[in-house]
Parts: C-alpha cells; sequence; structure tokens
C-alpha cells in the first residue's frame, strides 16, 4: 500500500479533530446536568406543578450562563465554562460545538407549516370580490384534495376551467392600484400568471425570514428551518423547546397589529340590548307555538316578554336564560369595555351580533362598526367585548408596518408590557389619532391578530415621536414572544400547522438509554465475533471498527448533524457494514493463503480481490441511502446521514486502517491465520449445487409472493398517520389498563380510535381522525382535552390537565409523545415514498446495468429486491394485528424499506463480483458450474455478515426504544429474506435468463474482453 504516513497522518489528525469536537458534547452534558440538579434543589416535589417549574428553573440557569458577565481588564465578558488548553469557551460556544440531538432524543417539537397562498393570493387582489376569482379559489381547495402539484397551480387550472371572459388583469382583481406598476390592463392571463407566481414566491420567502428571525429569538440550541420546495411549506425543528404550545403560538401567529378608534360603552350598549331583546322574542315566540302544538294553550293565547333588561342581568330568577339568551354577565365601566360574556358563550355572540337581520339595528353612523375579543385572562372563564370603528374598506388608520423597534417593558404598575417605536409616518398618524382621543375622551384599541390587547384612553395630551406601549394581562414569558414577534414583522399569510410531532425530555431521555444500551450489547458482540472467527486479525477489525465508530460522531458533531434515535439504529447497521467490508477482505485472503501463497502476496492480493466487492456493495447502499436522505424528513434523514457517512467512515477504516495494522503486524513477523482453531476449516469444501434447487426456491418463494399479495388485497396494512392523516399519543398510566376498555371510552368520545399496545400494558398508543381536517391551535387542544377527561379515570387521582400534557414528572405519567398529519400532507408523503422506492429500483438496475454490462445482471437484482419488499409488507400485513407492537406503515418503514433494498443488493453484487472473476479465470468451465461455484465461494461471507447483522439488529429490537421495534423487526425480516434471495432468486434467474442462446458464451466474452482492455 503506497503512502502509508500520509494515511497514518490523516488518521491521526481526523480521530484527534472527533476527539476534540465530541469534547464539547461531554462538557454540554455536564452543565445541563448541572442545571438540572440546581432545579431539583430550587423547587421540592411539594410544590405545585414542581415539574414544570423546574423546568423553567434549569432554563434560568443556562441562560444565566449566557448573559451573566465578569469583569477582566474592565470589560465585561461571559463566564467561561469550558478551557481546552489555551483556549477558553463560553457556555454557547460549548452548545454551538456541541452534537445536536433529535426530537426523539432531546423532547421538543418538529412542525411543518403551511403557508396559505389563498391569502396571499387574495392579499394581491386587495381581497376582491369578484365571483370568479373566488370561485377559482374555492375549487383550488377542492382539487388540492387530490392533487401532488401547488395551490398556485390548482388556482390557475381553476381558473382557466371558470374564466369565461374575465382576465386576470382585470382591475377588479390583480391589475388593481397596489400592482398597477406591474400589472397593465392589457396583459395576458399568461403574463399575470408568470408576475403572481413571482409574487406568491416573495410572499414565502418573506414568511420563511419573519419565521427565522422569532425562532432566533426563541433559545433553543441549534433550530432548523428549511423551507421545502415551492409548496408553501417551511419544516420547524426545535429540539429541547419545553413549552410545546408556546412554540405553537409564536410560528402561527400572523402579528397583524392594527390600531382602531372605539366606541364606547355606553354607544354600543343599547345595540347589545336590542339584540338579547330579539333573542327574547324570538324563545318566547317559539315556545308559545310549541305550546300550541301540544294543545295546552288556546292559540290566540300571548306572552308577555321583558321590556328592559337593564338592572336585571344579576337578579336571583331561576329562569335567567330565558330574560338574557345572549349570556350578558355585565356591562362595561363606561370605558372602551362594551360587555362581559362567559368564554364558552363568545362563538354564539358573535355570531348574533353579526346576524345581518341584528345589524339592521345599528345606526347608520355605525353600520361599519366590528366586534373583536378582548384577551382572555389565563385560568378566566370570561372574555371581555370591544367595539371598533370600522370603515367601507375595512383599513385601520394605523398598521403594525410602521413599526421599527419592539421590546418587552413594564407598565406604570408593573406589569409586563411590550414597548414600540413607529417609523415618521406612523408617528405622524399616531399623533394625530391620539389627538382625537384626548379632545372627544375616546380610547385606541391596540389589536393583534383580531385580539384587543389594550384599548387605552389618552389623558396627558397628544402622543409625539412614535412612541406607544401595549398592556395587558399577559405573563411576562408572553410579552417577550410578543415583542420578538412584532421585531420580526408580520407573516404575510396565515400559517396553519399541517403536521406536528411533539416529544417529552423523559421519553427522549428513555430513548437515549435504551439506545446506548442496545448499541453497547450490539458492539460487544461483534466484536468478540470478530476475534472468535479470524483471531488476531479480528483484533485489527474491531481496532478499526472503534475508530470507525468515533469517526462517525465526531463527523456528526463537526457538521452540525442532528442525531437521531433511527440515527443510532442506523449507526448500528453501519456496524454491519464496516464488519462486511473486513469479512469481505479476510475471506479473499484466506483464499489466498489457501492456494499456498505466502502471508504478504496473500494479505497484498486479498485486499485487491476484495475492492471491487467492496465499492459495488457499498455504492449500492449509499444509493438507497442517498435517495432516502432526499425523501426523508426529521428522524428519517437523520437515519440517511448517518448511513451515508458511516459508509464513508467504513470503507475508510476498512481499507486503509485495517490494512495498515496487517502489514505492521506481518512486517514485524507476526504470524496471522485470519482463523482461529473452532473456524480454520469452515466452509472450506462446501459444494451446494445451488442452481439445481432453484425450482424448488422458485415454488416456495412463489408461494410467499402469493400469500404476500393475497394479504396485502385483503387483510391490507396497518397505514400510520402519515399515510392517512390524523393525531397520534402516546400515553403512560401509572397501571396495567385494558385495551378494549380504553377504546371504548375513546370511542364514544371521537367516534372511532385506533388503540394499541407499546412495550408494555401501561403505555398506549391512541389514533383518531376526529377534526383531521382542522389544523388549528383550537383543534388540537379540544382533541387533547377530550382525550384527557376520556382517561382521566385510568390516570392518577388528581392528575391536572397541564401534568398530563407534561408528562415527564417522576412517575413519568401521562401524554409522552403527540404526532399530527393532515390528510392533504398525508397524501404527499404517502406518494413521495412509492417515488422513493421505485427510484431506487431504477437507480439500482442502472448502476448494475452499467457495471455489469448486462441486463441480466440488473433483472435478477431488481426482481430479488421486488421479491424481498413485497415479502416483507405480506409479513407485516399477516401478523400487525396480534404482534405487541406497533407495525404502522410510516415513514419509518419506508426507511426500513429502502434499507432492505440497499441490503439486499449488497449480498447480490457480491456474488455478481465472484461471478465475473470466475467468468475471466476459468474460461472452460460451463457457465452452470461457474454460478455454482461463485455462491459456494462467497457463502462464508455471505452468513458471516448476516448473523452479524442480525445479531446486532435484534440486539436493538430487544434492549432498544419501543418506537423503533417496527422498523427494526422489517429489517430483520429483510436480511433473512435478502440473504435467501441474493443465492435462491436473483443470481438463479440471472442464469436462467443468460443461458438461453449463445448470451453465456456473449458474457464470458465481453468480461475477457473488459479485463485484457483494462491490464
Amino acid at each position: 500500500m503506497q503512502n502509508k504516513g500520509l494515511i497514518k497522518l490523516f488518521a491521526f489528525l481526523f480521530g484527534l479533530v472527533s476527539i476534540y469536537q465530541l469534547s464539547f458534547t461531554f462538557k454540554a452534558n455536564q452543565i445541563e446536568d448541572n442545571a438540572k440538579q440546581a432545579a431539583i434543589s430550587l423547587v421540592p416535589e411539594t410544590e405545585e406543578n414542581y415539574q414544570a417549574k423546574r423546568n423553567e428553573a434549569e432554563i434560568r440557569y443556562l441562560d444565566s450562563l449566557k448573559t451573566s458577565k465578569i469583569e477582566v481588564d474592565g470589560n465585561f465578558e461571559p463566564i467561561e465554562v469550558y478551557n481546552l488548553g489555551v483556549t477558553q469557551y463560553t457556555y454557547s460556544d460549548v452548545q454551538n460545538n456541541a452534537m445536536n440531538l433529535g426530537l426523539d432524543l432531546k423532547g421538543g417539537i418538529n412542525v411543518i407549516l403551511q403557508i396559505s397562498v389563498r391569502d396571499i393570493l387574495k392579499g394581491l387582489a386587495n381581497n376582491s370580490k369578484d365571483p370568479v376569482f373566488n370561485k377559482a379559489l374555492d375549487d383550488a381547495e377542492e382539487l388540492q384534495k387530490d392533487a401532488q402539484e401547488s395551490y398556485l397551480q390548482s388556482f390557475f387550472r381553476a381558473w382557466d376551467e371558470i374564466k369565461g371572459d374575465t382576465k386576470l388583469a382585470s382591475p377588479d382583481i390583480f391589475a388593481n392600484r397596489s400592482l398597477s406598476d406591474e400589472i397593465k390592463f392589457d396583459m395576458s392571463d399568461a403574463e399575470v400568471k408568470d408576475i403572481i407566481e413571482i409574487k406568491i414566491d416573495e410572499s414565502i420567502v418573506s414568511a420563511f425570514e419573519v419565521l427565522r428571525k422569532r425562532i432566533d429569538k426563541f433559545g433553543v440550541t441549534s433550530p432548523n428551518i428549511q423551507r421545502l420546495g415551492n409548496s408553501g411549506r417551511i419544516l420547524l425543528e426545535l429540539p429541547g423547546a419545553k413549552d410545546i404550545e408556546r412554540v405553537k403560538d409564536l410560528v402561527t401567529k400572523t402579528a397583524q397589529l392594527q390600531f382602531w378608534e372605539t366606541f364606547k360603552t355606553q354607544e354600543v350598549l343599547p345595540y347589545i340590548l336590542q339584540v338579547n331583546q330579539a333573542l327574547v322574542e324570538a324563545n318566547a315566540a317559539k315556545e308559545e307555538l310549541e305550546e300550541v302544538a301540544e294543545g295546552e294553550v288556546e292559540q290566540d293565547s300571548t306572552s308577555s316578554v321583558i321590556d328592559d333588561l337593564t338592572g336585571q342581568i344579576e337578579s336571583d330568577t331561576t329562569d335567567i336564560e330565558k330574560i338574557n339568551p345572549l349570556g350578558i354577565q355585565s356591562y362595561g365601566n363606561g370605558g372602551s369595555v362594551v360587555a362581559v360574556f362567559l368564554a364558552k358563550d363568545k362563538e354564539k355572540v358573535m355570531a348574533e351580533l353579526n346576524n345581518p337581520k341584528n345589524r339592521s339595528l345599528l345606526p347608520a353612523e355605525m353600520r361599519y362598526t366590528r366586534f373583536v375579543w378582548g384577551l382572555q385572562q389565563e385560568e378566566s372563564e370570561y372574555s371581555e367585548l370591544y367595539a371598533i370603528k370600522g370603515n367601507r374598506d375595512g383599513q385601520p388608520q394605523l398598521s403594525g408596518a410602521v413599526i421599527t423597534d419592539a421590546r418587552q417593558d413594564y407598565d406604570p404598575l408593573s406589569r409586563p408590557a411590550v414597548s414600540m417605536q413607529m417609523n415618521a409616518k406612523g408617528a405622524k398618524i399616531w399623533e394625530a389619532m391620539t389627538k382625537q382621543a384626548y379632545e372627544t375622551q375616546g380610547y385606541i384599541a391596540i389589536v393583534l391578530d383580531d385580539i384587543v390587547y389594550s384599548a387605552p384612553g389618552v389623558s396627558s395630551g397628544p402622543i409625539a415621536g412614535g412612541n406607544s406601549q401595549i398592556s395587558g394581562t399577559f405573563s411576562l414569558t408572553e410579552a417577550i414572544d410578543l415583542a420578538n414577534v412584532l421585531r420580526a414583522g408580520k407573516l404575510p399569510a396565515s400559517a396553519e400547522i399541517v403536521q406536528a410531532e411533539e416529544v417529552g425530555p423523559s421519553l427522549g431521555q428513555e430513548a437515549i438509554d435504551s439506545g446506548m444500551k442496545s448499541f453497547l450489547i450490539a458492539l460487544a458482540f461483534v466484536l468478540l465475533w470478530m476475534i472468535f472467527y479470524y483471531g488476531k486479525a479480528g483484533i485489527f477489525a474491531d481496532v478499526a471498527l472503534l475508530l470507525n465508530i468515533l469517526l462517525i460522531f465526531g463527523v456528526l458533531a463537526s457538521l452540525g448533524a442532528v442525531l437521531t434515535l433511527p440515527g443510532i439504529a442506523g449507526i448500528v447497521l453501519t456496524i454491519g457494514i464496516s464488519v462486511d467490508a473486513n469479512v469481505l477482505i479476510f475471506e479473499r485472503i484466506r483464499e489466498e493463503l489457501a492456494k499456498g501463497k505466502s502471508q504478504k502476496e496473500s494479505i497484498k492480493d486479498g485486499f485487491a480481490n476484495a475492492l471491487s466487492s467492496i465499492l459495488d456493495a457499498n455504492i449500492t447502499t449509499g444509493l438507497t441511502a442517498l435517495i432516502l436522505f432526499v425523501f426523508g424528513t426529521g428522524p428519517i434523514k437523520g437515519f440517511a446521514t448517518t448511513l451515508i457517512i458511516g459508509i464513508l467512515t467504513s470503507l475508510f477504516t476498512a481499507i486503509f486502517i485495517t490494512r495498515l495494522l496487517i502489514d505492521w503486524w506481518a512486517n514485524r513477523g507476526g504470524s496471522l491465520d485470519f482463523s482461529t482453531s473452532m473456524t480454520k476449516g469452515l466452509f472450506k469444501n462446501v459444494n451446494i449445487n445451488f442452481l439445481r434447487k432453484r425450482k424448488i426456491a422458485y415454488v416456495i418463494s412463489a408461494v410467499l409472493l402469493l400469500t404476500s399479495i393475497g394479504s396485502l388485497f385483503t387483510v391490507g396494512l396497518d397505514e400510520g398517520i402519515d399515510f392517512v392523516g390524523g393525531r397520534t399519543y402516546l400515553v403512560r398510566f401509572d397501571q396495567d389498563v385494558s385495551v378494549e376498555e380504553v377504546k371504548g371510552d375513546l370511542n364514544d368520545v371521537f367516534g372511532s380510535a385506533e388503540v394499541k399496545t407499546i412495550g408494555g400494558a401501561n403505555q398506549l398508543k391512541i389514533s383518531t381522525k376526529y377534526k383531521v381536517e382542522e389544523n388549528s391551535t383550537e383543534a388540537d387542544e379540544e382533541v387533547q382535552s377530550k382525550l384527557f377527561d376520556a382517561l382521566t379515570k385510568y390516570l392518577p387521582d388528581g392528575m391536572t390537565y397541564e401534568q398530563f400534557l407534561d408528562g415527564s414528572g417522576d412517575a413519568k405519567v401521562g401524554k409522552m409523545f403527540s404526532s399530527k398529519v393532515s390528510p392533504t400532507i398525508a397524501d404527499d408523503i404517502k406518494k413521495s415514498s412509492v417515488w422513493a422506492i421505485l427510484g431506487s429500483l431504477v437507480v439500482v438496475f442502472l448502476y448494475i446495468l452499467f457495471r455489469f454490462k448486462r441486463w441480466q445482471f440488473s433483472l435478477g437484482a431488481v426482481a430479488a429486491v421486488f421479491h424481498d419488499v413485497l415479502i416483507v409488507l405480506g409479513i407485516f400485513s399477516l401478523t400487525w394485528r396480534f404482534m405487541p407492537f406497533s407495525m404502522e406503515i410510516d415513514q419509518a418503514f419506508i426507511a426500513a424499506i429502502l434499507t432492505v433494498i440497499g441490503y439486499s443488493l449488497n449480498d447480490t453484487v457480491v456474488v455478481f463480483d465472484r461471478i465475473r472473476e470466475f467468468l475471466n479465470e476459468h474460461t472452460s468451465w460451463e457457465f452452470g458450474k461457474t454460478i455454482n461455484a461463485s455462491l459456494n465461494s462467497t457463502l462464508s461471507r455471505t452468513l458471516n455478515t448476516s448473523v452479524t447483522t442480525l445479531v446486532v439488529l435484534l440486539a436493538m429490537f430487544i434492549f432498544g426504544a419501543d418506537s423503533l421495534r417496527g422498523l427494526l423487526f422489517a429489517l430483520i425480516v429483510g436480511v433473512i429474506v435478502g440473504t435467501y434471495s441474493s443465492m435462491f432468486i436473483a443470481t438463479p434467474l440471472m442464469y436462467d435468463t443468460a443461458k438461453k442462446g449463445d448470451a453465456a458464451e456473449s458474457l464470458k466474452k465481453k468480461v475477457k474482453e473488459e479485463d485484457e482492455a483494462i491490464a
């Protein structure tokens, strides 16, 4: 081997950098452990909601390391927490350099936001009332339910179908005042479409930047935000985020800030009372008709009504609903609050006040009045109603676009508030508004996303300079978030959470513990097996393997990649890949030794002969991993990332590091047999006639395939919410519960629910499609609340709703995990998964065709892969109903299928490489003899790799996290079936298609010509 010195230097530096990079991870863990202990000492278990308070204390502790300063030579600098040689690092430095853990290991939230392109289009058209335009918007919504195109493409398609003589460049649509510089009246629809596409893209980019600024201020480690294609979807990952509801509110708030003049109580109260009176009369008339229908009174009977509600709202009458159907709790005090209602009645009240029949009662000068609710106090059951002075255009006198800065502050009563600074134009309008309010003793409502945060009067004259303040009943955290949102700017359109995944921190810690346990068990077995099978050479392979693992973690940390639970599974699978490369090398060296060559010559030729098989096997696996990386999201992308890194580092350590160690030992006179006394003659004289048994194998495979296909068409698969949409919750109880009993209770609430035991009888995975079409936070809250109510009798006595959602107390009882996928994105995931599988098959077919130059090789390999995938699907279809773990078909399962494809091809390519080699070496052999000899000569490698990989997967399956068992079961089945198919399907099928006519002879000739050309 050339350039040994350079390889040694590179390996040393690579290892040193990995250790250096990983040291930050160890230090970060130490600091975070100290924070946890500090929080425990500060907040005893006797305090109410102690776990939530501990989380807050932990965050404050860590934040103090970022914000606290120490004086150094007269200057204040951040506290140093890590000294490495002559370099000192702050906690922020340590955080930025530490390995990033995914949601499933650290807890947090992963969401995909859908920016409403419909809202953007309406905004560009100035909220056009054109019936054709609005019909096209509605039709586009319907088209989106079963389409892979973007909403904008659906809109254009819907528009073209119904437009008639109407043009997009109509003054009532896009040729309006705001777009007059770009869209002219004489433009064609095609020209307008090009401009609108650009405008939509600009708006989505703007939304992306707004969200990025908001998240940067949120304070979590290594947030990830990225735009997904051109669909208007934005992926957001916040590992370590503990306050999930706060995150949801932060990313979905459009921050539509507006300033409006308000009516006073006495100006609007008459209308409120008139609406209430109308309801009283309507209800009385309805009752009278019912009594007449029942024959209880004469038809000409009349019923009295209350003429004046004033002063009777708080009476002791037991029939209060008859005189107060609107549910007025109290009147305003003459200021900006009109009246107070129960929060649960808000929807009913707003429907009545905005009923066109009732609004006809408003005086002419108040016909544009808008009713808006105030910010509801935490845990309060009441909501205040405001009436703002609207106008024909529906536009406020002043909007949030004029805000240049916002910061968290305090009002004169020392309550949290938000201070704002306006630009010159805004300052001028603000001064005029405050002057008007001062002179008329009026009020100005500060409205954010249709909620009145405050509506103060102006008591000290007009406010110049553009300074203003939002005060209210919000907490310090809410004030900080509000300031961040206003500073970042408003979203150009509403944002809906179409997919969400929440993982509790305690579940993440359990995943780390179980993942590390299974990883160490698998590693220990592989290390011992290599020594048992290959003796001293196995020790060198183990050293290379350990270096490989160090490099994988080092590269992950250096690149800032995110380590996920499937990523740990990918690393464990990489152990099998790394072992496979060493097995290929050692088996080839053993063959050379058996030919009577010297040790040095055998080592040299063994490495050279194995190189082709190693590269082909790893490239095919790498191609499937690359496709998985492109199509996957979240943890699945993490799985693909570690697999790709592992393939590269495995090639380096197996080809170079193992070679360095073996050459070093051989050059100093050491003896290497590459076997032990128990394994020396193993598989040496094996001579199985695989081709003679192929017809039996075809029959067995046909039975398995027919059974699988039949089950797929009759029983089907257990499709997870990734593919059908819905909400899933993982709930843990303090005792075993009955699945059927819980399912019955949930069916009463949701109509239908799927309930499965995960791990133990005290842990259930609950899925429901209740309100699956609604993506609002209100719908999420409603589903969670109903879930808690239905499960209350199974939970510990006294457990509150907040404790249930937290799920991270010492008892670790409650909601541990939740996930939501909308039907639209579920359909996209399903279709992209199918394309990922088909794409991987096409890519591999073409690669094998390129490498082996004959379509028979490609056909055999791809047919074997189809065979393996169908059987894995069939086994899942046959067994998912009674297996004690989740076998849902989701994105993780697709990752498993693609990995099975890679593994199956890995085995097949090794055999094909040997066939090509034997065709060149043994030109006088019959084609069938060449095939059988190739299969027999690679049998030791095939079984060795399969056994070690299976044991590694079984260790993960038995000792790993519950959430990975479905994925691992698919991999285990895939390894077994893939090993079988490479010997009994792929190779025999290639033989049967190549033996006809002169194909075999042509193949021999082609191989020989290629080898002579290379020589």
